[in-house]
């Protein structure tokens, strides 16, 4: 049974890519803290979209979201930012912040009940992501890589303390490896699974679904065309006849030695003729 209180509920949502554009998806499924849900689909398909639903940066054309057991809508910008972190996928910053000062915004929600602690939560932040070299460096200078991993330090800290009423606490994330090489895909991937098993409610859009089956527990693939998504383990909806309907590409399962499972993918099933 679902707990209404440490959840995200989908009901019945029609995903489009602007007001008065087509279906792009239709959802109707919960993701839960203590889980990481990774969302996967080809380009075009819907992710970023029903992502920005999902963290109330819009209305969806049908349906709604419920948020620990309330509609999204009627919680005020400033008390979902206390529960609800966002990392966007555009990570630039218009202005010539700091890194430190970026991931100190993270904690501008919690202004007017600030912790002791705060420069401390601002630091651990950075150490966890490895920017804290990067503290007195304007953003505008830094990689997208680099720029990548402060603004997820920023999220961190956001969603640092512990919540008041002891519910759980949320990171949602659109596409926050795509700028990272094979070793921050890595290590940001381990964070976001390390507080998931916290108790934390993670939901991240990525591409990769190596990453997802290695580190996520759930999977949303939104197959595009204004389909209905397809929701569960990620072991039992990966399957090589889901991955070549929805991507059109045939892959291998193969049983790494540490027992997770992982494709090699092949080239595209040659058309008709």
């Amino acid at each position: 049974m679902t707990d209404a209180v440490n959840s995200l509920c989908c009901e019945h949502l029609q995903v489009t890519a602007h007001a008065q554009g087509d279906t792009l998806a239709q959802v109707h499924a919960s993701v839960q803290s203590g889980r990481f849900t990774a969302i996967l689909g080809p380009n075009g398909a819907g992710k970023s979209s029903l992502m920005s639903i999902l963290v109330g940066l819009r209305k969806p054309s049908a349906g709604r979201v419920v948020f620990k057991g309330r509609a999204l809508q009627q919680w005020p910008a400033a008390v979902l930012a206390q529960h609800m972190a966002f990392m966007a996928q555009d990570t630039q910053v218009a202005f010539s912040f700091t890194s430190q000062e970026v991931v100190e915004m993270g904690r501008y929600p919690h202004r007017h009940h600030p912790k002791a602690d705060e420069a401390h939560v601002v630091q651990c932040a950075m150490q966890a992501t490895g920017v804290m070299h990067l503290a007195d460096r304007e953003v505008a200078t830094l990689s997208g890589g680099e720029r990548a991993r402060v603004h997820l330090a920023r999220a961190l800290a956001q969603a640092w303390h512990p919540l008041p009423d002891g519910s759980a606490r949320w990171l949602l994330l659109d596409e926050p490896t795509a700028a990272l090489d094979l070793q921050h895909q890595h290590a940001c991937m381990q964070l976001l699974r390390q507080r998931a098993d916290q108790g934390f409610g993670v939901v991240a859009v990525l591409h990769d679904l190596n990453l997802a089956l290695r580190y996520a527990h759930d999977v949303v693939v939104v197959p595009g065309g204004g389909q209905a998504v397809l929701m569960g383990r990620c072991q039992d909806v990966l399957t090589p006849q889901c991955i070549e309907q929805v991507w059109g590409v045939r892959g291998e399962l193969l049983l790494m030695q540490d027992g997770v499972q992982q494709y090699v993918f092949g080239a595209a099933p040659a058309a008709a003729a």
